[in-house]
């Protein structure tokens, strides 16, 4: 049996790596894409070859579709995520899931009422470095966990320098749209969770009045791990990494916080420096597989709905850290807490 995608919003990200991913799946087909403007639509349809083009949810929700994408800006992903779970869509969201893990959590409430699947569309725990990362911890190969750090600060490409440097209101700023990363890359890997973090943030000369576009944070973990992660729009020639630094040794990773299957990852250890290998998969493509065997009862997605809520609380943490002055400590059921 296939499954038919209807895409909420003709993005630059569904383009670029969603279409192939979904297309990729043996019973992954897309079949109808929605966009607020009618011309957008059908320009994007044709593009991508996608049968039917409509420029309202309800007409979209009305197709003959068993899951939906969601990849508008982020205010709207509530309305649009509970309108489809009513209609008995399966719900793959980008992140943040929301712009509060509050309404992020009434759609996790809502999908797990209907019966529906929801996922996070965080690819980063879908890349076989981090994958690798993660096994080696649980293995012991570092020892006891003690410190990570994560390299996160890109320059933003002039296409997507539009509503996440100049709209607050729609959830712009570095991070709502990387930090949330970093936490969630971050819990994965560990294998632990945030329960509490002080941020800094900074305005470097790219975003726009009332947005942060840099931001570092210093994050604890319910296990005792001390953690950094640096976000940012502005940085042209740093590369990205991440690293965990344990009592038996030490995970260092270079070039993997990205949406290709790259990067580099050494183990060091008193025996030496060994380069671990791992798969090289579309991180997307692996979301989707995912997605599709949990709508098939086996599993469930690469992230789910309580990691997006999870994510989101860690980010609205650093927010008001950076606001405030002060470490806020977090928590995913009643949010952030000063």
């Amino acid at each position: 049996m296939s499954v038919r995608w209807g895409l909420i919003g003709a993005s630059t990200i569904a383009r670029q790596f969603m279409i192939d991913a979904i297309r990729a799946q043996g019973d992954g087909e897309i079949a109808a894409v929605m966009s607020s403007s009618p011309e957008r639509a059908t320009a994007y349809a044709g593009e991508n070859h996608i049968p039917l083009a409509v420029s309202t949810l309800d007409a979209l929700l009305g197709a003959d579709i068993d899951a939906v994408y969601i990849s508008t800006t982020n205010e709207l992903h509530l309305e649009q995520a509970l309108a489809a779970i009513k209609a008995g869509k399966h719900v793959l969201c980008e992140k943040p899931l929301a712009l509060t893990s509050a309404d992020a959590r009434k759609m996790v409430t809502a999908a797990k009422a209907a019966g529906i699947v929801l996922g996070t569309n965080h690819h980063l725990r879908n890349a076989g470095a981090h994958r690798a990362m993660r096994d080696a911890i649980a293995a012991g190969r570092i020892g006891k966990p003690i410190a990570a750090r994560v390299f996160h600060s890109v320059y933003l490409p002039e296409n997507l320098q539009g509503w996440r440097i100049t709209r607050p209101e729609a959830g712009g700023g570095v991070v709502l749209d990387i930090t949330v990363h970093d936490a969630d890359t971050l819990r994965f890997v560990l294998g632990d969770d945030p329960v509490e973090v002080s941020c800094f943030t900074q305005s470097a000369g790219m975003a726009g009045s009332g947005l942060e576009d840099g931001a570092v944070c210093i994050w604890r973990f319910k296990s005792g791990v001390i953690a950094q992660s640096h976000e940012g729009f502005t940085t042209k020639f740093a590369g990205t990494g991440f690293e965990v630094h344990g009592s038996e040794g030490s995970l260092i990773a270079s070039n993997v916080m990205t949406q290709k299957p790259d990067g580099l990852v050494l183990l060091r250890t008193a025996k030496g420096e060994e380069q671990l290998s791992f798969d090289r998969d579309d991180l997307y493509t692996r979301s989707v597989h995912q997605f599709h065997a949990a709508i098939s009862g086996q599993g469930h997605p690469a992230a789910t709905g309580e990691d997006g809520i999870w994510s989101l609380a860690s980010a609205e943490a650093a927010l008001q850290s950076a606001s405030s002055g002060r470490a806020v400590k977090i928590d995913p059921k009643l949010g952030s807490m000063n």
